[in-house]
């Protein structure tokens, strides 16, 4: 059953029990149109991948792991290799308390099959530990310079 909120279709939730990976990746029903499809992974991290016209928005809730940041590369791949391949991808680590190498390697991936395809690919809501481990391992910049319109914050 889907839900119609002021024009946008909302998806309900895949059941955080079943332990199967599910393809994160959604098509909008028509242009305009947002779809948001909810997954959860390894019990670590929950992904929720909202399209609205030629843009996605990655939310990310959780710890990234080397446990959960296989979920996150699926998602992220599932994204780019997509027919209609969004415009703009944005990943959101607001809810993101803790990342490690494994997490920030597959997004530095992303990034680059991103930028292979033309397409921009952002990061917000970094803060914290989160963008400290960004400073360090000297990988912000990469994120900066992606043209996003707005430093990472």
């Amino acid at each position: 059953m889907s839900v119609v909120v002021e024009g946008c279709v909302q998806i309900p939730d895949w059941p955080e029990d079943t332990g199967v990976t599910q393809n994160c990746a959604v098509k909008p029903e028509r242009e305009g149109r947002l779809k948001q499809i909810q997954r959860a992974s390894s019990g670590s991290i929950s992904i929720t991948v909202d399209h609205c016209g030629s843009d996605a928005l990655v939310r990310l809730n959780g710890r990234i792991d080397v446990d959960s940041s296989p979920d996150l590369r699926d998602c992220l791949l599932a994204i780019l290799s997509e027919e209609r391949l969004p415009r703009a991808i944005t990943v959101d680590l607001a809810g993101v308390p803790y990342i490690e190498t494994s997490g920030i390697a597959t997004l530095v991936e992303a990034l680059r099959i991103a930028r292979h395809h033309q397409a921009i690919f952002c990061l917000q809501g970094v803060s914290g530990s989160v963008l400290r481990l960004f400073e360090v391992t000297g990988v912000l910049a990469l994120f900066e310079a992606s043209d996003c319109g707005q430093k990472v914050s």
